[in-house]
């Protein structure tokens, strides 16, 4: 049984609050500071040397983040097949234009009818929206983004604090099952691309059906040293 991740609460003078918001905020740019930086070699190596310096010199405290239970059911060299636990989240559905982090992150920093505070977990997951009867390959046409923070165990849609913003949305999870390949390096659109394509062809070999379009799962800040990050591509499978 593994456990994962996932902590935040609003700016305060707290050094508790004040080291969670930093994490998150760390966690919200590598999902655009990755993708800058991988473009240009310079700007990357640099990148990788703060990062490691940050890394040791940080005076923000490690935090622990908590994640949703699974359970292994198969390992490959290239993937494994997790089995989670029913599990409840905040997710958004947005555009270019638009932050799914940022209308996620107020919400569980207080924008909610109890004005409550909800830690962060981990991954932050993010995928096409798609109409689920189209093919897996179809995942890319002109789809919205959804983005899902996962609420901490105790929380279902029943008791978990009503988000103020119309956009947001509760919704509790099945059990579900997932192939899962994990990579380390930049949280890049690149990155993740050419390993879901790695996971989906694996899947094929062995006779594996996804059911949904490719989830990025993202684990750390852009501050990590990129060969110490943890990545996911996951696919939703047809289980039986």
């Amino acid at each position: 049984m593994a456990l994962n991740h996932f902590s935040a609460a609003p700016f305060t003078v707290s050094q508790l609050n004040y080291s969670i918001d930093l994490q998150a905020y760390y966690l919200q740019q590598s999902m655009w500071v990755d993708n800058m930086v991988e473009r240009n070699t310079l700007i990357r190596g640099g990148v990788v040397l703060l990062a490691l310096f940050s890394y040791i010199i940080s005076s923000v405290p490690a935090m622990s983040y908590e994640e949703p239970n699974f359970k292994i059911i198969k390992k490959t060299d290239v993937y494994e097949v997790r089995r989670y636990e029913k599990r409840t989240v905040a997710e958004v559905t947005y555009g270019a234009e638009d932050s799914g982090f940022r209308v996620l992150f107020d919400y569980i920093s207080g924008a909610n009818k109890d004005t409550k505070e909800v830690r962060m977990t981990v991954p932050v997951t993010q995928s096409k929206e798609i109409d689920m009867t189209a093919p897996v390959t179809q995942s890319d046409n002109n789809g919205q983004m959804v983005m899902r923070f996962f609420l901490p165990s105790q929380y279902s849609k029943q008791n978990a604090p009503k988000p103020t913003d119309k956009r947001v949305r509760i919704v509790d999870l099945p059990e579900e099952y997932f192939a899962v390949i994990s990579y380390s390096g930049f949280a890049s659109e690149s990155n993740f691309i050419k390993h879901h394509e790695e996971l989906e062809a694996a899947m094929a070999r062995d006779g594996l059906i996804a059911i949904g379009p490719p989830l990025k799962a993202t684990y750390n800040s852009p501050f990590t040293p990129p060969f110490l990050r943890r990545n996911e591509a996951m696919y939703s499978l047809k289980w039986d």
